[in-house]
């Protein structure tokens, strides 16, 4: 789960993916982690609005922001990522790389309710970390049913 700075939009999404792998019982098939396509934030811990967000809903994450290696696209099978910018960066990374095995993907184009972009709420109040965590819910429930 990719977003710019891995620090808002892809640890939420990585939080709620574990959460719902471990509440269907099947954490042990599912390798989850997030990354970031810029090296801004590296090492630093999600933003304190989304940390407080998913404690809202019964969720806690030890994430560190680290940014997308070569290794991620040749070991995940799925690379989901929140916006064009991103899905750009990831496929012009992922031609550099032999044999990448991922397929990436926005993470929105599992949404039932076709929310195509998830925005980056970092500029914006607790509300559009809501937001998020709510479009990460239905795309990550939509994407494992898949």
């Amino acid at each position: 789960l990719v977003s710019i700075g891995n620090i808002c939009r892809s640890p939420i999404a990585e939080a709620v993916f574990r959460k719902l792998v471990t509440d269907e019982k099947v954490e042990n098939k599912w390798m989850t982690d997030s990354a970031a396509v810029s090296d801004w934030n590296v090492g630093r811990s999600p933003d304190a609005r989304a940390l407080s967000c998913l404690r809202n809903h019964g969720i806690e994450t030890a994430h560190k922001a680290r940014q997308v290696t070569k290794d991620d696209f040749q070991t995940f099978d799925y690379i989901l990522c929140m916006d064009e910018s991103n899905l750009r960066d990831l496929k012009r990374k992922s031609n550099q790389v032999k044999d990448c095995k991922a397929k990436i993907e926005l993470l929105g184009s599992y949404d039932p309710q076709k929310q195509l972009i998830i925005e980056d709420p970092y500029y914006g109040n607790e509300k559009d970390f809501e937001t998020v965590y709510e479009q990460c819910v239905r795309c990550c429930k939509a994407f494992l049913e898949k």
